[in-house]
């Protein structure tokens, strides 16, 4: 299978870098075009457009930083579209615009699938990362192959959009417990705790979490710098309180979630790193809060293997 992919940034230019790294004949395509030679150079090759893109693979696979991004890009992709080819959208989105992006690819013979990525950019690097996929089960079995080189779980949520709607969800949650880890790791802090300790006090117990076992070491070494920006934490949220807000479902801790890292945008600006907000709390006590002996860069450890997929064990 040929395969296209469109935004080599943070996320996309990882997971691209699997597909390459693992032998799938790829071709590249981004505004920058630094990061299209530098793929060139490592056996990719460079697509023209868009449209040029679809026309010459199988499935062309996007990753962009908004929505609209999104939608420009399969606009050009549609007259191209046909039986046999494959939309792939691996941006964190709204769940009804991929549905009707989705419906208008559909209704060309093709195929389409959102399919969002969790886990952190340095598991992305390495094919570790996970992967959800919705879309019709014939079109998610011969596109697994693919999903299990980018990723080591993958999980087929239902149809079109489900993946989407699931995607904001675990984005809400890492970003909520970001900030009560802020809290928690400053009020020891004034309370005279070392910091390794209490690092380790929240990893062995009921407290623990993904985000405190990766990011947690990036604010404490002072790096704060996770590879996700403010702005695209607030789009996810955002996304999430569309969600709720569409079904009358009244939210409580949502909302003030979003206004602290608005404020922490207004503070540090739109594209902060999102681990940046626990300076408000420095600033409001005066406190560093930081120890030394943490890294300052996330590195996966866990040796690449390919994937597989995860199927609900519950109700079923």
């Amino acid at each position: 299978m040929k395969v296209g992919f469109i935004g080599l940034g943070n996320v996309g230019g990882k997971l691209s870098g699997s597909l390459l790294r693992n032998g799938v004949d790829l071709q590249v395509h981004d505004l920058n075009p630094d990061l299209v030679a530098d793929f060139v150079a490592r056996g990719a090759e460079a697509g023209n457009d868009p449209a040029a893109m679809m026309r010459a693979c199988d499935a062309v696979i996007t990753c962009l930083p908004s929505v609209a991004a999104s939608a420009a890009v399969v606009e050009m992709m549609l007259p191209e579209m046909g039986p046999g080819k494959i939309w792939m959208e691996m941006t964190t989105t709204d769940a009804d615009e991929v549905r009707r992006l989705g419906e208008a690819v559909i209704a060309r013979g093709a195929a389409a699938v959102d399919c969002p990525v969790s886990g952190g950019c340095h598991r992305a690097d390495t094919g570790n990362i996970s992967i959800y996929a919705g879309c019709d089960r014939p079109t998610f079995d011969l596109i697994l192959p693919l999903l299990t080189i980018m990723g080591r779980r993958v999980l087929h949520t239902g149809d079109l959009g489900s993946a989407s709607v699931l995607k904001v969800m675990t984005n809400y949650l890492a970003t909520a417990n970001l900030l009560t880890l802020c809290e928690a790791l400053t009020v020891m802090k004034a309370n005279g705790l070392d910091m390794a300790t209490t690092y380790e006090a929240i990893k062995i117990s009921s407290g623990t979490s993904f985000v405190h076992e990766t990011e947690s070491q990036l604010i404490l070494s002072g790096n704060r710098d996770v590879n996700f920006t403010m702005d695209l934490v607030q789009k996810d949220i955002g996304l999430f309180q569309k969600l709720a807000d569409a079904k009358s479902v009244p939210l409580e801790l949502s909302p003030l979630v979003i206004e602290i890292m608005t404020d922490g945008q207004k503070r540090y600006g739109v594209r902060a790193q999102s681990d940046q907000i626990i300076q408000r709390l420095e600033e409001a006590t005066g406190l560093s809060v930081t120890a030394p002996g943490f890294p300052t860069e996330l590195v996966d450890d866990e040796p690449e293997e390919r994937g597989a997929e995860v199927r609900p064990t519950r109700g079923t």
